[in-house]
């Protein structure tokens, strides 16, 4: 994380990362030691990569930020006057897709949908929500993966009235090399660092996310830099102020852990799920739910080695349901422990044995605009739960059943 070059486009706000990683390495002493080693050595443990790639987000998103405002002209052509947005993508993407749903079809006032890249392929044009012309916006970090293309490909044949928005953090991608030359295909690529390493997505799932949540604020720029700016501040802080503790608690005899979110964090929860799984090679198993879903069933998963790991909303109606949840499971007795992630979280939820991440500002920037926040620290407990499973985060998974790109496999056309 030593100095780079001054990018042009890049945001003045921004500071400078070796500042920032000697202030988290004097405050936090497992920072000290991962960060103190030499990148050969770091490289030779297997972290180098993800950690970097967690750790930079608050300047990376500074930086999709000045990209795509730059880009604003071209986008707002791909917007006017559509009846129907839909998002896609698959794994981690569709997921990041899912987080900005709410907000875009509120400020856009359209049908708006995150639909997996399988469903695409399966079930082509019957997956689109009603309403012509339509934007579907496909987020992916690689741009290699068969779903993509394939999907956009099948589209473009049978879906006349759509247009395409491929964001992807690839530039020599088969996403975004293959389409460049449509007319109905624009092709948006992000800076060159949140093409992750590291076989897990970290720094493109909330760059692809901010990217993506820039479609609903095309004629509020400036409002849209502030939230950035914003989130950056917040995350720095956050990394800073919990990286210890998030080792800790990672290091806790949990062999299950459940994700609980609201609205769009409910969508982080289930990246936050996928985090744990991938990183632990699925020695951890994790489960995602709502605070209401929780009690239809999923609850019977919490056993005395379950990790629940929650976000409280800022909204006193939504938060007054998560804490009732809270408190059925503290009458219960159920799980190991609690990780409660918020602003202002009462004493009377928080069990001796539990650890609360007090994050400030929520409040004053929105419910829906948090899931990359939940899910920084959602990738550090999975990063450090890896690290103590005796596993490299770079490159987890035992046996190479997953990989950083998904294999290929045939592609069929829907009947």
């Amino acid at each position: 994380m030593g100095k780079r070059p001054k990018d042009p486009m890049e945001s003045a706000s921004l500071l400078s990362q070796t500042d920032w990683q000697y202030a988290l390495t004097n405050r936090q002493a497992r920072a000290a030691e991962l960060f103190g080693r030499p990148e050969t050595e770091q490289k030779r443990l297997g972290y180098f990569h993800t950690l970097k790639e967690i750790c930079q987000q608050p300047w990376t998103w500074l930086r999709t930020c000045d990209r795509m405002i730059a880009s604003r002209d071209d986008l707002k052509l791909n917007v006017a006057g559509i009846q129907s947005l839909a998002l896609t993508g698959s794994g981690s993407s569709e997921y990041a897709a899912e987080c900005v749903c709410r907000p875009l079809q509120n400020e856009l006032g359209i049908c708006t949908e995150s639909i997996s890249g399988g469903s695409l392929l399966m079930y082509g044009g019957k997956a689109l929500p009603p309403g012509r012309p339509g934007l579907l916006i496909s987020l992916a970090r690689s741009g290699d993966s068969p779903e993509s293309s394939g999907a956009v490909e099948l589209l473009l044949g049978t879906e006349p009235e759509f247009r395409h928005l491929v964001v992807t953090c690839n530039d020599q991608g088969s996403l975004a090399r293959a389409w460049h030359a449509y007319d109905k295909v624009h092709v948006m690529t992000l800076p060159a660092e949140t093409h992750d390493k590291s076989l897990v997505m970290t720094s493109s799932f909330t760059n692809l996310l901010l990217a993506a949540r820039f479609i609903g604020m095309l004629e509020r720029p400036e409002e849209y830099r502030k939230l950035c700016e914003r989130l950056s501040q917040t995350s720095e802080e956050l990394i800073r102020s919990s990286f210890d503790s998030l080792a800790k608690i990672a290091a806790s005899d949990f062999r299950r852990a459940v994700f609980l979110g609201s609205g769009s964090r409910f969508a982080a929860s289930r990246e936050a799920a996928l985090k744990m799984l991938e990183l632990t090679s699925g020695r951890v198993t994790a489960l995602s739910e709502t605070y209401l879903g929780f009690r239809h069933g999923p609850m019977s998963y919490v056993q005395d080695d379950t990790l629940i790991v929650c976000i409280l909303s800022c909204d006193s109606t939504i938060r007054a349901y998560e804490l009732d949840l809270l408190d059925e499971l503290d009458r219960k007795k159920l799980g190991l422990s609690k990780v409660i992630i918020g602003e202002s979280i009462p004493n009377s939820v928080v069990r001796e044995s539990d650890e609360v991440i007090e994050c400030k500002g929520l409040r004053e920037i929105g419910d829906e605009e948090t899931p990359v926040l939940y899910v920084v620290v959602a990738q550090l407990l999975a990063f450090f739960r890896c690290l103590a499973e005796g596993l490299q985060p770079d490159s987890p998974s035992q046996g190479g059943i997953i990989n950083r790109v998904v294999e290929r496999f045939p592609l069929h056309t829907p009947s």
